[in-house]
This record gives C-alpha cells, sequence and structure tokens, in this order.
C-alpha cells in the first residue's frame, strides 16, 4: 500500500512538471522574438513552477499547511516582483504572462493535491488559449453588439439558472421536473445558437448558400422568409436562392431527426423511414439547383436574426412544461390515442415541442411507429408553411424553383406518410 501511494506521489509531480512544461513552450515560442534576458520566465521556468506548485501541495499534506502557504506566498511575491517593471507593457505579452505563471503554479498544486487528470486538462486548455491569440483576437474583431448579447444570453440560460433548479418531479402526474426541463431548453437553444456562431463566422466569407444550409440548423422558416424575399429583386441569383431554400429544408430534416435520436430515441427509426426519402429530394434539388446556378456563394449573406432571447426561452420552457402535463392526462385518460392527436396539435406550432413531449413519456405509453408517423405528420406541416410562405413572398414567377424543390420534397413526405400509415397499420 505504501509502495502503492509513493507511486502516485511520483506520477503526480511528474505531471505537475508536464503540465508547466507544456505551457511554457507555448510561451516560450509566442516570445521567442524578445531580446535575450528581457524575459522573466521561458519555457524551463514555468516547468519548474508547475513542478513547484506540486511540492508545494506535497508539503501542505506532509509537513503542515503553514509552511505550505509560506513557500507560497514567498513564489507569488517573487512572481509579483519580477513582473512588475514590465506588466504595463502595451503589448499586454507580460500581464498575460503573470497571469499564466499564477495559473501554472496553481495547475501544480492540483496535481500535487491528487488531480492530476485535471491539470493536465486544465495545461492543455490553457495552452490552447494561448495559441489562439491571434485568432481569438480576430474572432472579437468580428463581433457586433448583437453577437455579444447573443453569447451573454445563452451563458446565462446555460449557467446561470441551471444549478439552481431542483432536480426532482413535481406537480400532478410528477410531470415536471425543473432541472431536466431547463436542459432541453439548453439543448434546442444550444442548436440554435451553434448555428447562429457558425453564420456569423462563416457568413461573410462564403454568402448566401452556405449560410442557408448553416441556418437550417436553427431556423430553416427563417431563412425560406429571408431568401424568398430576395428573390422579387435578385433576378440573377434566383437559382442560388433557390438552393439555399432546398438545402435548408434538408438540414431542417437532418436536426429534426437528431434530436429525435437525442431526446426520443423509440421513436427516431421510424420517423427516419419516412424522412429520408424527402431528405434525399430536398438535397438533390438543392444541389442541382446549386450547380446549374454556376456559383456556390453570392455576395450576400442570409441573415436570420438573433435566435437566443430569454423571454422566449422562458416561454418555451413553459410550454413544454405544460404540454408534458396535457400529455400526461391524455395519457392516463386515453392512452396512446390521446398523446398521438396532443402530439399532432402541438407539432403544428413547434415540432421541438412535440419531440421534447414524446420523450419525456413514460415507458410504452405510445408505440414507436405511431409516435414516428406523428411526429413525421408535424414535420410535413412546417413544410408546407414553409411552401406557402415562398409562394406569397417571392411569386411564382420569381420563387418557381425553390417552390418546385419544397412541394416536391413535400409531396414524396406526404406519400412516404401514407405508406408507412397503410403498411403498419397506423391506429389512433
Amino acid at each position: 500500500m505504501g509502495e502503492i501511494l509513493g507511486l502516485e506521489i511520483y506520477r503526480n509531480l511528474a505531471i505537475a512538471l508536464l503540465a508547466g512544461l507544456l505551457i511554457g513552450i507555448e510561451r516560450g515560442w509566442s516570445l521567442r522574438g524578445e531580446l535575450e534576458g528581457s524575459r522573466v520566465a521561458g519555457f524551463r521556468t514555468f516547468a519548474l513552477l508547475g513542478g513547484l506548485g506540486g511540492l508545494v501541495a506535497l508539503i501542505a499534506q506532509v509537513i503542515g499547511l503553514s509552511i505550505a502557504a509560506i513557500l507560497l506566498l514567498g513564489i507569488v511575491a517573487m512572481l509579483g516582483v519580477s513582473y512588475a517593471r514590465s506588466i504595463h507593457d502595451p503589448d499586454g505579452y507580460s500581464i498575460t504572462s503573470f497571469v499564466t505563471s499564477l495559473l501554472t503554479l496553481s495547475l501544480g498544486l492540483l496535481a500535487g493535491s491528487g488531480y492530476p487528470a485535471l491539470a493536465m486538462a486544465g495545461a492543455a486548455i490553457v495552452t490552447a488559449l494561448l495559441a489562439m491569440r491571434t485568432e481569438l483576437h480576430g474572432l472579437l474583431r468580428k463581433l457586433g453588439p448583437t453577437d455579444v448579447k447573443a453569447l451573454a444570453r445563452f451563458a446565462i440560460i446555460a449557467a446561470a439558472i441551471l444549478p439552481f433548479l431542483p432536480d426532482q418531479p413535481y406537480g400532478p402526474y410528477d410531470a415536471w421536473n425543473p432541472r431536466e426541463l431547463w436542459l432541453i431548453v439548453i439543448l434546442i437553444t444550444g442548436l440554435s445558437f451553434l448555428g447562429y456562431v457558425a453564420n456569423r463566422i462563416f457568413g461573410a466569407a462564403h454568402g448566401t448558400v452556405v449560410t442557408a444550409v448553416i441556418g437550417g440548423a436553427y431556423s430553416s422558416t427563417a431563412v425560406t422568409a429571408s431568401l424568398a424575399q430576395r428573390m422579387r429583386s435578385e433576378d440573377s441569383s434566383r437559382r442560388s436562392l433557390s438552393a439555399g431554400i432546398a438545402l435548408a429544408s434538408a438540414v431542417m430534416y437532418v436536426r429534426v431527426l437528431l434530436l429525435c435520436f437525442i431526446l426520443a430515441r423509440f421513436a427516431f427509426v421510424p420517423l427516419a423511414m419516412i424522412l429520408m426519402p424527402a431528405v434525399i429530394i430536398a438535397a438533390v434539388f438543392g444541389l442541382l439547383l446549386l450547380r446549374k446556378s454556376g456559383a456556390a456563394r453570392t455576395d450576400e449573406a442570409v441573415e436570420t436574426g438573433n435566435p437566443i432571447h430569454l423571454l422566449p426561452a422562458f416561454l418555451f420552457a413553459l410550454t413544454i412544461a405544460v404540454m408534458l402535463l396535457a400529455a400526461r392526462w391524455a395519457e392516463a385518460r386515453y392512452g396512446s390515442s390521446g398523446i398521438a392527436i396532443l402530439t399532432l396539435i402541438i407539432g403544428s406550432l413547434d415540432v421541438d415541442a412535440a419531440i421534447v413531449t414524446l420523450g419525456r413519456l413514460s415507458e410504452g405509453a405510445i408505440s414507436k411507429n405511431l409516435a414516428g408517423f406523428v411526429l413525421a405528420v408535424t414535420v410535413f406541416a412546417n413544410m408546407a408553411f414553409k411552401t406557402a410562405v415562398t409562394v406569397f413572398t417571392a411569386g411564382w414567377k420569381s420563387g418557381k424553383a425553390a417552390i418546385i424543390a419544397l412541394s416536391a420534397s413535400s409531396g414524396f413526405l406526404a406519400i412516404t406518410c401514407l405508406i408507412f400509415f397503410l403498411v403498419f397499420d397506423i391506429r389512433f
């Protein structure tokens, strides 16, 4: 037993040293252009700082906290004095190196205290952040006030609210678990936020089609409305705009399947059987239109707006809570037929809410085939709505290609729904 503990101590100290060395390599490379002797710490010093942190943690365990505290204060004071003269340099390297030195020391303490994996992971993250200085600064220059607000709102949704929510069932039929409800909100808004970020990063560089595809991951309806509106005034780019609408719908299908796999996996296979032909048709039409347009981009990206707002997030959580209660009530009173009809009503308003509702039901409350069929019908309703938006916004003359693409995909979806209904003898 003593030998095992001895090996763990050596391992922890070695990882403390390696964590410092990893950070030190990046610091040494970044400061390689500095004059000889002008640097406070190079890669060897950072490695030693990590190892020193590990030793201080070991001393705290073996000798006592007071001795370790004195040593730690001395190290921090020495670093402060060493960086004091150059800490106001305009390039910012000195203050970064000073903070990095403290982080390296802290990671060494963490490794020496018995958390070597966490210390090494922390060192990897710190090294990555330091190495991506140019890219991060470039990203910051691209951000506008709307982007910062989107980030702040998602941070509130994902990190500021969740820790304070209880993790236990409440309400009639034990329908509500606040933490699980909010995790679903985080998942849905997280997908939207990732799509928004990708759109902002790649939009200006890659234009309509690429941003339409990305936008389809969080709001294919917004993409359709935006592109259909542009069709009336942009004669030369109608095919590429139509391609964007078709490809955004294809991505929407994939998004629905992904959410179903995560939240209501029992219905995934039936839903995939129904949706896949429509996915293929939408993708084929989009790629053909893109090829005929002669270009994979136009000069203007798709504006889909900021998808992260706090009030809609709370309203979505409230909607899910109401629908879960209604689904439990329908399950108790009418069985699977009640659940199916309720899901159709919900899905006509919000496909995501329908998927969440099905996923939170008790096992066996509704058959997988009926659940998949009902979700497919709600997707068809969404496609029919987008087709109508295109018809009324762009008109037949301007939006003919997009209308045909959407109608073909919707038509195949209707056919596969009917075939599935007959073959599997779906009954409400």
